[in-house]
């Protein structure tokens, strides 16, 4: 290897690393991050060998993707290898299904993100048996015995709790289990459960990695070249590949994802600040507050807290005149953005949440004007009562 920086990152700030991830080596004449390329089939005279022979297997333009996210999630950590599907489900599920055989135990929580309850069902159907516990409190150590896999969120979505991703590795890794941590809220900035000691990374590319609300795209990060490969034959077998546009569009996205984050987590923290000091506010949650109760562990496994924020407001009808009421925030249900997004999250079902509920996705927007536009639309909701 040489001295060029996507060989060394483990030496390099986090914005250094993320404008210098996964790029190839300079060619004279040739652009520092190559286009797309859109190949159902490669030349491929004579034996089988190389790289690339069928789009469905691999594709250069996902190989510096999956480079770029691994010198992110595990910055000089020799061995580790990310694999790139079309969506944060499908690298969800091809670790708990390719990992996990009938008669397995698996170990989920019961706060985390509203589909893994779908994922259970499919998984029962197949004869693994599934235990869940919350995320606070460490609560899933109690359902650690015999367990296959452990799925970690933190924090968890919607909730915003956190769990010792440390204490739980050491409890797991003593019975032989795997561990897995969604690493989609937080981000490879905020957070590297590998440096923990967790076996996968496993992230919705589609929020903050992007952040751009344009594409959808996941990722599978993972300690070692072999537990990849069983990774990769999940994706060849089931087909979950990205496009070559989405993939270079990601790729084009991390350049500035230190850029963002850091402006959506100092919102964010503004925001959950303002909102303290609000009567008709309820139920706050920011992992980044000091007076959060996840607050002591975050902050001794996590460097950045995120861009979410919950919040409770009395009831059904009070959301949703907030919500009516904000003008630079835009109602829809996915986080991460440069643009704030927020919703009442009761509206979709699954999750155990108070109907006032609103989980708050804060941007790239100047803070002063964020914090003033959600101030006004919970005054404006209060009076329209």
């Amino acid at each position: 290897m040489n001295d060029h920086p996507t060989a060394s990152a483990d030496r390099y700030g986090d914005g250094t690393r993320a404008v210098r991830a996964g790029l190839p080596e300079p060619v004279k004449n040739e652009p520092p991050l190559p286009g797309p390329v859109f190949a159902a089939h490669f030349h491929l005279p004579g034996e089988v060998e190389g790289p690339y022979a069928y789009a469905r297997d691999s594709n250069p333009t996902w190989t510096l993707l999956e480079r770029a996210i691994t010198e992110l999630e595990a910055p000089g950590h020799d061995g580790a290898e990310t694999v790139v599907f079309a969506s944060g489900m499908a690298a969800i599920s091809a670790v708990l299904l390719s990992q996990t055989r009938s008669g397995d135990t698996v170990t989920l929580p019961s706060d985390g993100y509203q589909a893994l309850p779908l994922l259970q069902e499919q998984l029962e159907a197949y004869g693994i048996h599934v235990n869940t516990a919350p995320t606070a409190g460490d609560a899933q150590l109690s359902e650690l015995d015999g367990a296959r896999l452990l799925w970690i969120e933190t924090p968890s979505n919607p909730g915003l709790d956190v769990c010792d991703v440390r204490r739980l590795v050491a409890a797991a890794h003593a019975g032989s289990t795997l561990v897995a941590v969604d690493n989609t809220l937080a981000t490879p900035l905020g957070q590297r459960p590998l440096e923990l000691g967790a076996d996968f990374s496993v992230a919705s590319g589609t929020k903050g990695l992007t952040g751009h609300g344009d594409l959808l795209i996941g990722y599978v990060t993972c300690r070692g070249p072999e537990p990849a490969a069983a990774i990769r034959r999940w994706r060849k077998i089931v087909g979950a590949i990205p496009g070559p546009m989405e993939a270079w569009l990601a790729h084009r996205s991390l350049a500035t994802i230190q850029l963002r984050a850091q402006r959506q987590w100092a919102n964010a923290l503004a925001l959950a600040e303002a909102l303290s000091e609000r009567a008709d506010v309820t139920g706050l949650r920011y992992p980044g507050l000091p007076s959060d109760p996840s607050h002591k562990t975050a902050a001794l496994q996590m460097s950045g807290f995120g861009s979410v924020v919950s919040f409770t407001l009395s009831d059904r009808a009070h959301a949703e005149r907030f919500m009516n009421a904000l003008r630079l925030v835009e109602d829809a249900t996915s986080f991460g953005g440069v643009r704030s997004t927020a919703e009442r999250r009761g509206r979709w079902g699954g999750d155990a949440v108070p109907e006032g509920f609103i989980r708050f996705s804060a941007g790239a927007e100047d803070t002063d004007d964020l914090v003033a536009d959600v101030l006004r639309a919970l005054d404006s909701a209060a009076q329209d009562r």
